[in-house]
């Protein structure tokens, strides 16, 4: 049986690529050294191999990519405001650790690493929707570092044969995803203050859109794509999201129903890194790998809301106090 190998395996989506394999019948091993991914992601996941280690850790990644087939590559600090304020950190994780793990595979024979990409290397270019061949214009550090990640994955499948697969995620959210940090994600945060009775805080106007995608659609994406016949694939770049937009604005009504909340929402100055819009052409990884969006944006909403009230009401609970 083919081994897997997470990394950011007890990260939000790391953890939910994992369960997804573990479902499967899959043989699975994961890394993290839970610098922000939480070991409690790990319940429920007994059957994984884990590897507690930094995946800078040349010793630990060789031995992580021994006997592997496929890597899904999600380690990283997944945060623009954090990568503003402390840019090398950000780097070391994301470029430095990313060369460490290709090299590791690339001597461990591995046979493709699909490797988590980021909508954000597109900046804030007005063109919509935003398609793989346009030109990236990052703005922020952690944008930078995603996308010298996905230069180092085309490398390594021209200079040595390592097969790679770049998708670039746009504003992925859903269960399991930690609604407690100051970086998360904007609808984990809202979720969870809008369940606790507390008044979420929009950064800008509010008419910012982005194209959110329920975690569902992402582990679809990254199966899909290691699947795939490497003609179709190998050392390119994809796409995934819904194909779809919503405001923050719009976010919150539907927030609203979700959760009850029927208390006011604070307007601030916007952040700095922060991009305007975003929506994604979906139609390359339709062609190469046959991915389509299987929960749209209001299920998700719902079925994320619906796992913060059940299985993180302790956390609702106790979230007092601004975040």
């Amino acid at each position: 049986m083919d081994t897997y190998l997470v990394t950011g395996a007890a990260g939000f989506i790391g953890r939910s690529i994992a369960s997804e394999l573990l479902a499967r019948g899959k043989r699975v091993r994961g890394i993290d050294n839970f610098s922000t991914g939480k070991r409690e992601n790990l319940r429920g996941l007994e059957a994984l191999d884990f590897i507690e280690a930094d995946i800078n850790d040349a010793a630990a990644v060789a031995e992580a990519c021994r006997g592997v087939e496929c890597i899904f590559h999600e380690a990283a600090i997944p945060s623009v405001p954090r990568s503003v304020e402390d840019p090398v950190t950000s780097n070391h994780a994301g470029v430095s650790g990313t060369v460490q793990l290709l090299v590791a595979a690339r001597n461990a024979k591995v046979r493709r690493v699909v490797y988590a990409g980021s909508s954000s290397v597109y900046g804030n270019t007005p063109t919509l929707p935003k398609s793989e061949d346009m030109l990236p214009s990052p703005i922020s550090p952690y944008a930078v570092a995603k996308l010298a990640g996905e230069l180092y994955m085309q490398s390594f499948t021209r200079v040595y044969g390592l097969e790679t697969v770049t998708l670039r995620y746009f504003n992925v959210f859903g269960p399991c995803q930690d609604p407690t940090s100051h970086y998360s994600g904007v609808l984990a945060i809202f979720a969870l203050k809008m369940l606790a009775a507390e008044t979420p805080t929009i950064y800008g106007d509010g008419e910012q859109s982005r194209d959110f995608t329920f975690i569902q659609n992402v582990v679809h994406g990254n199966l899909l794509a290691s699947e795939a016949p490497a003609e179709r694939v190998s050392g390119k770049v994809f796409n995934v999201a819904t194909g779809t937009r919503i405001t923050l604005n719009q976010a919150v009504e539907i927030l609203r129903k979700a959760t009850g909340y029927s208390g006011e929402v604070r307007y601030a100055p916007e952040r700095g890194g922060d991009v305007k819009h975003s929506l994604a052409d979906i139609g390359l990884a339709k062609q190469c790998f046959g991915y389509e969006p299987l929960v749209q944006f209001s299920e998700g909403v719902e079925r994320t809301v619906d796992w913060y009230r059940t299985v993180a009401k302790p956390v609702i609970a106790g979230a007092g106090g601004e975040r």
